[in-house]
């Protein structure tokens, strides 16, 4: 049963009517559900048996690098706002020691087929700093030469040599932060990036050989409008990058202290949002970017529309991938992993952080090993994620369940949204229709178990 994936309908009624706070799924369970119980030792003992029954799965690499020169007001990542490089090399020499254990602690093969930098802001290190990084990582793993390698970008901070040198340390892909290019904007938010800035390291990366841009935007930003929003389009479809994210803002200064600087008499009305959002997908498409998924576009050719097209999309922390069968090592403060059939979370501040490496232990704080039923919902939320279909047969064989029996209560949630045209559920498919695409997250949210339990959701952002 093929989807067209181009089709997409956008109903602010429905939007209106369905909008409620819930997750965005990079995982299930999500984040939050972690727990302290699962430790350093229990991770080490999934990284010891990670080819149980003959399965090698590939390796993916999440580094985190927390610093960052300046504060933009709208960030809620894990960051460190310093200009201290002593803090960075001391970071990295420990993250050294991350990867040994974790690489010594690794049964079977080292192959990575995906690395990914991320931040804060990867691109504060300096050029030795990222040389040596680099150094260590290929100590400890091989980098096969296929693989998808890349790194966040500030363009405030990178020229055309820094792009250079990215390029001669293995990465072929970039992500390059732009939120939106209206000036007034820029100074509410404290992010002040020129376009030329932009361009060069968009220029740059195509000079030097990247496969895929992506760029970043946010909406619902402080000063914004319809108007200024469409002038930053503008210039970001002339940019042509393979990749654009279009975030919604979440505005949760209880949660994210930098939000407290934001004047939130100057953010766009929940009216206002919705239209930027409209205005967004309706230039996007008829630029001729095919939706992803929740806030994702990508041209036709590029590697995430083919793996929609050809059913290997998957979901993981750093958003929509290609590579579903990889295990993910996360390494730094905060980082969350992925392997087996479990999550794991570092500590998120420097000190317990370097306290647990000191002491020659893993720097686990928390983690999850997943039950069966974790599992059996994990992939028909990733399905409708990344697909908009499920094919119940396939999980009833999968799973060796009665999918109607054992989703009985699911299946009588989602009636309301079936009666709205948000998806259609037939004795084979639950199918996602073009009008409950942007609502993909609530129709997931309905197969979230511990949600169920738990209606709490107030640490949960807007879906749209």
């Amino acid at each position: 049963m093929a989807s067209n994936y181009q089709e997409l309908v956008f109903d602010p009624q429905v939007i209106r009517r369905f909008d409620v706070n819930g997750p965005r799924y990079t995982s299930y369970p999500t984040a939050d559900r972690f727990v302290e119980a699962f430790g350093s030792d229990a991770y080490k003992m999934w990284l010891a048996k990670r080819t149980v029954g003959g399965i090698s799965r590939p390796l993916s690499l999440y580094v985190h690098i927390p610093f960052c020169n300046t504060i933009c007001y709208y960030c809620a990542c894990n960051k460190i706002i310093t200009k201290d490089h002593g803090r960075s090399a001391k970071y990295i020499k420990y993250l050294g020691k991350e990867l040994a254990m974790q690489a010594a602690a690794l049964d079977g093969s080292h192959d990575v087929i995906q690395l990914h930098w991320g931040g804060g802001t990867p691109t504060f290190l300096a050029h030795d700093e990222m040389r040596r990084l680099m150094e260590l990582i290929n100590h400890h793993f091989k980098m096969l030469p296929n693989g998808e390698y890349s790194i966040e970008v500030d363009p405030r901070k990178v020229d055309r040599e820094t792009v250079k040198l990215l390029a001669e340390l293995g990465f072929n892909r970039m992500s390059v932060g732009v939120q939106d290019f209206e000036p007034a904007v820029q100074q509410a938010v404290n992010r002040i990036q020129t376009l030329e800035e932009t361009r060069v390291v968009i220029d740059a990366a195509r000079e030097f050989g990247f496969k895929g841009i992506s760029v970043d935007l946010i909406y619902g930003l402080p000063k914004q409008s319809v108007i200024s929003f469409d002038h930053s389009l503008d210039e970001v479809l002339k940019l042509s990058p393979d990749r654009l994210s279009i975030y919604n803002y979440a505005h949760l200064p209880g949660l994210a202290k930098p939000q407290r600087r934001i004047n939130e008499s100057e953010l766009p009305s929940a009216d206002t949002k919705l239209q930027i959002l409209q205005l967004a997908i309706r230039r996007l498409t008829d630029a001729g970017y095919v939706f992803i998924g929740m806030d994702h576009f990508a041209k036709p050719d590029d590697e995430l529309a083919v793996a929609q097209r050809q059913g290997r999309l998957h979901r993981n922390f750093q958003g929509y991938s290609t590579h579903a069968e990889a295990d993910l090592l996360a390494l730094g403060v905060s980082a969350i992993g992925k392997v087996g059939p479990t999550y794991c979370q570092n500590f998120r501040t420097l000190d317990e952080y370097y306290d647990a490496l000191d002491r020659n232990q893993l720097p686990v704080m928390r983690g999850l090993e997943l039950t069966a039923d974790d599992l059996l919902r994990r992939s028909i939320i990733q399905a409708l994620m990344c697909h908009f279909e499920l094919s119940i047969e396939s999980i009833e064989i999968a799973h060796l369940i009665d999918f109607k029996s054992y989703f009985a209560v699911e299946l009588a949630a989602l009636r309301e949204m079936e009666e709205a045209g948000l998806l259609s559920i037939d004795s084979h498919w639950i199918t996602v229709l073009p009008k409950g695409r942007m609502l993909v997250r609530v129709i997931a949210m309905a197969f979230d178990h511990y949600l169920r339990t738990d209606r709490e959701r107030a640490r949960y952002s807007k879906v749209i």
